[in-house]
């Protein structure tokens, strides 16, 4: 008897524990209007820098907000129109079949006009630092 009744309360104690994490969350999930697909990486020998081939898709009207890079960017847009502005540099729209690259660090921003937007991106950068960080 002492045994069930031992059972019983280590059976409610762990569904009061783990209630709030199998019930699902009454507040809409966010969706980034940037999803970056990592295609491939590889370290470049010789140095502590890491080649990224990734495709980003870009939500209408989504902009990044200015921003850097740890190292080199080149981009391809293989579908939509994308928006561009370095700073210091008018901005910018290229569409499919052009690209541009931005040195080390340039402070950007970029995103979509009103249709999405698919840019193929290479990075030429830092291994161990995020792939992005808000300009300061």
């Amino acid at each position: 008897m002492l045994k069930s009744i031992a059972l019983y309360a280590a059976l409610i104690t762990l569904g009061v524990v783990l209630s709030p994490i199998l019930e699902p969350s009454s507040a809409p999930a966010q969706v980034s209007p940037f999803k970056r697909t990592i295609l491939q990486r590889a370290d470049v020998p010789g140095t502590n820098l890491e080649l990224i081939i990734a495709t980003v898709d870009i939500a209408p009207g989504a902009r990044a907000g200015r921003h850097t890079h740890p190292g080199l960017t080149m981009a391809y847009v293989v579908d939509g129109d994308f928006w561009l502005h370095m700073d210091g540099q008018p901005e910018q729209i290229l569409h499919v079949g052009e690209s541009t690259s931005n040195p080390d660090r340039t402070i950007h921003d970029e995103g979509a006009l009103d249709k999405p937007v698919r840019p193929h991106a290479v990075y030429v950068v830092e291994k161990g630092k995020p792939l992005a960080a808000p300009a300061q």
